[in-house]
């Protein structure tokens, strides 16, 4: 199963470990040579340009190695992200298969305890569960199943799997489930039992099940507002869900926020996106503070396993791990004489708070108006570009 410590170490050790050549065609494969590195680059202990960096040196990667367009995957996301705000990557971008009204709003119970007797369904589930991690084509397979034949209107679905992911980014999770669900692509992506044979090892193999048909039967299923279910009674209790917190758990000790440790002080404000090394240059005597906010948590709850991920992490940066409103989090943090952080897109709006954020680092150029699809934005963001060293790579900080 995957193990994914919440050390700067392990996610170094995971980065030297990555092999572009069998990642351009084992990738697919559920036991191909993927990179596991998506919990480091989600909460900050790595970025992209340092992935590319590191890959382009030891392995001479050219920009349109599939490894490098995966990275920029990550990144066009952000950049959708960045134009269309929270809101609008989560709401459908235009019609998907059915009216939105043909979905249901709640998960199936047989899927949320993994007993729904399709193999391929019921072992990602159950991994979800025990790792916190999905390949990605186990995150295809489960979100198609869930939207096209189980009618579960994608938004709802997304939530429940970020929930449980260790490596959950909202512009990535909402935006790659647009994409199955067919209202951010052309069409649905569907999948069957051929298809998981090709790529998944035999617990996963789904002969005589749902997904056990040609794509012109699925296709017809998809636009077909009936909901489709595996035929038979369930004997099997399933899995237990893990609890999802809106707040972090008590043993992890976060607090309140304290004037008395910021006022009239440099800071240093650790977050959950921002989780790499305190940089060399910051002011020797700034105090570092950890925090987390409310609202995000409230909205977007993780599971144990991720506040745990999280809080250790802050822990091995600050001895402050503070989780407020964000009212009460500008209130205190207003008292720094300056607060230096990484900027972030789900960083909360706080103008009373002294900032000297630093640009998040990117290893694309922004581009002024969104690109609606991937290619266009991969043809823009490369032009005239044709090595590494001439990508951007903004860190000046900024007010």
């Amino acid at each position: 199963m995957y193990e994914f410590p919440p050390t700067l170490q392990a996610a170094h050790e995971r980065l030297s470990l990555v092999d572009p050549k069998h990642y351009a065609y084992s990738r697919n494969d559920l036991t191909g040579a993927v990179s596991y590195l998506s919990p480091y680059l989600t909460h900050g202990f790595l970025s992209v340009p340092d992935v590319a960096t590191v890959v382009y040196h030891r392995h001479r990667l050219g920009l349109q190695h599939k490894f490098m367009m995966e990275l920029g995957w990550r990144e066009y996301y952000q950049h959708l992200h960045q134009h269309w705000g929270e809101a609008g990557i989560a709401a459908s971008l235009h019609e998907g298969v059915l009216p939105e009204s043909a979905y249901h709003t709640e998960l199936p119970d047989d899927v949320r305890h993994a007993c729904t007797r399709v193999p391929v369904i019921d072992q990602a589930v159950s991994t979800l569960y025990a790792s916190g991690y999905l390949h990605n084509h186990a995150r295809l397979w489960l979100a198609s199943y869930l939207v096209h034949l189980r009618k579960v209107y994608w938004r709802v679905a997304a939530d429940w799997l970020y929930g449980h992911l260790l490596d959950g980014d909202l512009a990535s999770n909402y935006l790659s489930w647009q994409w199955v669900a067919g209202t951010g692509s052309n069409k649905p992506y569907l999948f069957n039992a051929d298809n998981v044979e090709k790529f998944a090892p035999s617990p996963w193999h789904s002969r005589g099940t749902l997904p056990d048909t040609s794509y012109e039967t699925l296709d017809i299923l998809a636009h077909n507002p009936a909901t489709v279910t595996q035929a038979g009674d369930r004997n099997d209790a399933g899995v237990d869900e893990p609890q999802v917190y809106s707040a972090p758990p008590e043993h992890l000790e976060f607090t309140a926020p304290r004037a008395d440790c910021v006022a009239g002080r440099q800071v240093w404000l650790v977050h959950p996106w921002a989780l790499a090394d305190v940089p060399a240059d910051v002011p020797s005597d700034a105090v570092v503070v950890a925090a987390s906010w409310a609202e995000q948590t409230q909205a977007h709850p993780w599971d144990a396993r991720r506040w745990q991920f999280v809080g250790d992490r802050m822990a091995a940066l600050s001895s402050h791990r503070w989780w407020a409103s964000v009212p009460e989090m500008e209130a205190v943090l207003a008292q720094a004489q300056t607060v230096h952080t990484v900027a972030h897109l789900r960083l909360p709006e706080m103008p009373k708070v002294p900032w000297q954020q630093r640009a998040a680092p990117r290893l694309f150029r922004d581009l002024d108006k969104p690109c609606d699809s991937f290619s266009k934005w991969w043809v823009q963001v490369n032009k005239g570009v044709r090595h590494l060293q001439q990508l951007v790579y903004p860190t000046a900080p900024r007010a």
